[in-house]
């Protein structure tokens, strides 16, 4: 039989040395891996300029509807009638106001208090599309409404 020797084997120190090329590596890949996803705008639109403009704070209460020209997947316009957009989706007028009531019936009384609605509409929009838009939404009890804008360059 052999003879088994009992040698206390000692574990490698962790060489510390490159750890932060390691973190600063880990770091650079999930910065340019993840984003922040926003909806594919599907209609075209060309925001009207403002003068007095104000920056929104909370953005996670804030749905945008987007008005404007229908395009393709390559941004070529389809056809010139005016479209909704809503959460990735074309929508009629009857589907933007069910949506809204499961939004409001979902929320908690602070979360509706504080629900907004953001219209990034084209400069060309006729405004009949947009006062109907608005009196469903006022139907829905979604009453905070912004506009989106560029800053007038005047």
């Amino acid at each position: 039989m052999g003879i088994y020797r009992h040698n206390n084997h000692e574990i490698p120190v962790l060489n510390t040395a490159s750890l932060p090329d390691l973190i600063f590596t880990i770091l650079f890949f999930f910065m340019l891996v993840t984003h922040i996803r926003n909806a594919n705008v599907k209609v075209k639109y060309q925001e009207p300029a403002g003068k007095e403009l104000t920056k929104m704070e909370k953005k996670s209460t804030i749905n945008y509807i987007y008005i404007g020209k229908a395009v393709d997947d390559k941004g070529h316009v389809i056809s010139n009638e005016n479209k909704i957009q809503l959460n990735d989706e074309l929508a009629s007028l009857p589907e933007i106001k069910k949506y809204f009531l499961q939004e409001y019936q979902s929320m908690s009384s602070a979360q509706r208090k504080n629900m907004i609605v953001n219209i990034k509409a084209d400069k060309d929009v006729d405004m009949g599309t947009i006062i109907d838009l608005k009196q469903s939404l006022r139907e829905c009890n979604a009453l905070n409404i912004f506009y989106a804008a560029d800053i007038d360059k005047k």
